[in-house]
């Protein structure tokens, strides 16, 4: 990240702190908030001053657009502190970059590459007490810019508000996970924002994934739109299925996030020396797959938990259980992963960033 400042940023330091009330060992996933937050204001078709300013509830108007034509779009990031106490960031320029092709996609401004990475900087550095060393431990950073005119006439608002806000995160844990894949319900169409990370996006989901649970899984795998047929994602992650030695993932498309993490994978599988195949992946080809024993093991892969291990699907009322494997893809690509993150080992990729 560039040390030179370009953007003059008004900052106004929280007079006390509430980071000794927070039981770091603890934490509920993205329930803890930090001391402060960066707010930038799109008004008279300009980004306006950005400004860091203690963490505070907002003030809008009931008729902010947002509440009613869902102008929302979001990213999720994390920071990590080494044990020297350095600070770093995993591929920011990707979220960055991904924020902008989110908010393009909804008719919203995008916003300035400095504002950007100048605000995360000095947010960052007020905020470095409440990155915790340790594997597992890190900062959850969560950018995400909102329609705030008043007015319900469905149309583009002309004002808008860039934030960044953060929480303490542990390691990720969310115990056997086992996946229903739709076969009625779909995340995103073709010609429409599934690649977008838009609010819209994740609200959708949630009434299918509520009936999912109620069946005893914890997620959807989300299949094509149209007949059902090709697997997409994970719930909120890319998906990988490891058929035989190969590992198998679906390519991209305006109906699939392009996961950060998702090509991370794909690159350090590589470099392993793993086969790996970016293709359309049928339903019919993982039944048949696990009924024959090669399917070795399924995981998603997202910021939250970097890769996540499926133990298990189900699919129109059948349920199937993989392998308990030893060595599995899913833990050595994420520990290889990890360690990029927390600067335990040589970056090759270039991927990791200090702040």
């Amino acid at each position: 990240m560039s040390k030179e400042t370009v953007t003059k940023i008004e900052i106004e330091k929280a007079t006390t702190s509430k980071i000794n009330e927070v039981d770091f060992n603890n934490l509920v996933f993205g329930n803890i908030f930090t001391d402060h937050m960066f707010v930038c204001d799109f008004e008279d078709g300009a980004w306006q001053t950005p400004k860091i300013t203690p963490y505070q509830p907002l003030t809008l108007d009931p008729s902010a657009r947002v509440f009613h034509y869902g102008q929302a779009v979001f990213e999720g990031m994390k920071a990590y502190k080494d044990e020297h106490d350095d600070i770093w960031l995993f591929r920011p320029e990707e979220n960055f970059n991904r924020i902008n092709k989110s908010s393009h996609r909804l008719a919203m401004p995008e916003f300035p590459k400095e504002y950007f990475f100048e605000g995360l900087t000095e947010l960052l550095k007020l905020e470095k007490d409440w990155i915790k060393k340790g594997f597992g431990n890190s900062l959850y950073i969560r950018p995400f810019v909102i329609a705030t005119e008043p007015g319900v006439s469905a149309s583009p608002a002309k004002k808008y508000k860039f934030m960044i806000i953060c929480s303490p995160a542990q390691s990720y844990y969310g115990g056997e996970v086992r996946v229903k894949i739709a076969d009625h319900y779909s995340r995103a169409a073709s010609g429409g924002f599934g690649f977008a990370k838009a609010a819209g996006n994740y609200a959708g989901q949630f009434f299918p994934t509520s009936i999912a649970n109620e069946e005893g899984f914890q997620q959807i795998i989300w299949t094509d739109s149209e007949h059902h047929e090709y697997l997409e994602e994970a719930g909120t992650m890319n998906i990988f299925f490891r058929i035989g030695n190969k590992l198998v993932t679906c390519p991209i498309s305006d109906r699939i996030l392009d996961g950060i993490t998702r090509r991370s994978v794909i690159t350090m599988a590589e470099d392993m020396g793993i086969d790996v195949e970016v293709r359309p992946i049928k339903v019919s080809e993982i039944i048949e797959a696990v009924n024959k024993g090669e399917l070795k093991e399924i995981f998603g892969s997202g910021t939250a938990a970097v890769i996540n291990p499926i133990a298990g699907f189900g699919y129109k009322g059948d349920k199937w259980e993989l392998p308990k494997t030893e060595n599995t893809y899913a833990a050595k690509i994420k520990q290889a992963i990890m360690d990029i993150q927390y600067n335990t080992v040589e970056d090759k990729f270039g991927w990791r960033v200090k702040v």
